[in-house]
Formats: C-alpha cells, sequence, structure tokens
C-alpha cells in the first residue's frame, strides 16, 4: 500500500515538474525560433496586436497567427544586429564591462566586509551588522533618491560611476560572505597566523580559496543583478545613448521584430551561461553561508 502511494507520489511530482519546466523553457524556445522569422513573417503574424488602438468600448478578438517553426526563415534579423547596425553590440559590451566593473569591486569590497564581520571582535559590531543588513531589506526605489542626492554632491549624476559606486558599495555582497566565512573554522585561521601569516595573508591565501562557492554565488547573483538593471539609468544617466543594453531592448521599435529577437538572445547568453558554467558553485555557496 505504501509502495503504491509513494509511486503515485511520484508520478504527480514528476507530472509537476514537467509542468514547470515546460513554462519556463517556452518562452526561451519561442524568442530563439523567432529571431530565425523574417520581418514580414512577424509582421503578419502579430502585427495586429502591436499596432492596435483600439479603445476599452471595442470588444473584437484580435486574431494572431502564433506558431514556432519559421514559415520563411531569415537571418536578417542576425544581419542587422551583428553586421549592419553595431549600436545593439555597443551596447551589449557596454552592458557587460558595466557587470564587470560593479561585480568585482563589490567581490572585493564583500571579501574585506564579510572577513571583519565574520572574524574580528570589536565593539558596536552587531550593531553594525544589524544596521547593515536593515539596508539590504530596504526597496532599491527608496535608495534611489538620497543615492542621486549624494551622486548629484560629487558631480557624478550623467556618468557610469554614478551607477558604479553604489553597485560596489552594496550590502548583500557583505552580508553573502559574512555568512559564508562564518562557516570556516577560527583554528584554520589560527594555524595560519602561526605560521607567521598576517591578516592579508591570511584573507587571502586561506580564507578566500576556502570560501570559493560562496564569492562564486555572489558573483552570478550581482551580475544577474546588474545585468537586468533599469532604474539606476534612468535616473543616473541624462544622455540616452550611454544606456546599456537592458534599457536600449525597450526603445527598439516593432517594425524591427526580428532584431528584438535576436537581441532578446544577445541579453539572456551571458547570464545562461555563466549560470551553466558556476551552477554547482551557486549551490554550495548557498547551502554553505545559510541562506534559505
Amino acid at each position: 500500500m505504501m509502495t503504491r502511494r509513494k509511486k503515485t507520489g511520484d508520478i504527480v511530482t514528476l507530472v509537476v515538474l514537467i509542468l514547470m519546466s515546460v513554462v519556463v523553457i517556452l518562452p526561451v524556445l519561442f524568442m530563439v525560433t523567432h529571431s530565425f522569422m523574417s520581418g514580414n513573417e512577424l509582421t503578419a503574424s502579430y502585427g495586429k496586436i502591436l499596432s492596435s488602438s483600439k479603445d476599452d468600448e471595442d470588444d473584437t478578438p484580435i486574431e494572431i497567427d502564433a506558431h514556432l517553426i519559421p514559415r520563411e526563415p531569415s537571418l536578417k534579423g542576425y544581419w542587422d544586429v551583428f553586421l549592419a547596425t553595431p549600436d545593439y553590440l555597443g551596447k551589449f559590451w557596454l552592458s557587460l564591462g558595466l557587470c564587470a566593473a560593479i561585480t568585482a569591486g563589490q567581490t572585493l569590497l564583500a571579501c574585506l566586509g564579510g572577513y571583519g564581520f565574520a572574524k574580528f571582535k570589536y565593539p558596536g559590531k552587531n550593531l553594525l551588522f544589524a544596521l547593515m543588513v536593515l539596508l539590504m531589506m530596504l526597496p532599491l526605489q527608496v535608495t534611489l533618491v538620497p543615492n542621486y542626492i549624494v551622486l548629484d554632491k560629487l558631480n557624478m549624476i550623467g556618468s557610469y560611476s554614478a551607477i558604479i559606486l553604489p553597485g560596489i558599495c552594496s550590502a548583500f555582497g557583505v552580508f553573502l560572505l559574512t555568512q559564508t566565512f562564518k562557516s570556516i573554522p577560527d583554528s584554520v585561521l589560527e594555524a595560519a597566523r602561526l605560521d607567521g601569516a598576517n591578516q592579508f595573508k591570511t584573507l587571502l591565501l586561506v580564507v578566500i580559496p576556502q570560501a570559493k562557492a560562496g564569492i562564486a554565488s555572489l558573483v552570478i547573483l550581482n551580475f544577474i543583478d546588474t545585468w537586468n538593471m533599469v532604474e539606476q539609468p534612468l535616473v543616473f544617466l541624462k544622455d540616452r545613448l550611454k544606456y546599456p543594453l537592458s534599457i536600449f531592448l525597450s526603445q527598439i521599435k516593432n517594425a524591427d521584430l526580428s532584431r528584438a529577437f535576436v537581441c532578446g538572445i544577445l541579453a539572456m547568453l551571458p547570464v545562461l551561461l555563466l549560470f551553466l558554467h558556476f551552477k554547482d558553485a551557486l549551490m554550495t555557496g548557498i547551502e554553505n553561508s545559510a541562506l534559505k
């Protein structure tokens, strides 16, 4: 009886997982296949939705011709994005540079701050850590105005430093690595000090190598968050030409649907490749940091 119930439960779980996988994979598959459709095919299939100007009183349904397999395969979208129009690739490399700078800076600051919170004792440490956690819990929209005022006083509004500096000083990285460093036994650090290592060498040669999974988790999570940022560029950058790819995608016109799908794939690739390469380290790092 128990075996039959277990098999039934396994079947139900499998069906639910399959349905969830389809829900997640279908939009990605939709984007990939539509990137190989010609502009005429996309316009014929979805043009009525994009160009619709119906008022609320008109309940006439709009017919669309949704299909996954291209009827008129075309590489024009890829030609436009990669060769004909350099703006898209330029925004891609710009976004990649911003993410690399913010991720590297936040990782460095998080290693130093996390080590200080995890392995040092000093007055007010718990209070400072509680304040940092409180800042981490605040929504981004709440901190935009104070950040704008500070950056304006520093004459950084309109430059990429207005995006990089607040990103580097994020509290999440310090919190994550604090929990990760706490899992390292103090006896390991004491052994390093007995061998003559100072605090910097202990951090660099002992703590960081044992916390690679946690640091990898921070790199992935921070890169994804930075790659998808929207509010910061809109508020801190005055020149539209400086917008990263996450903002630039929304400016693609409906007439350039094939370019929109190709740019969507372009925006998805860095995060996907990073996750596939570090997925094991991400899971291990989250487990070690006690984040549930």
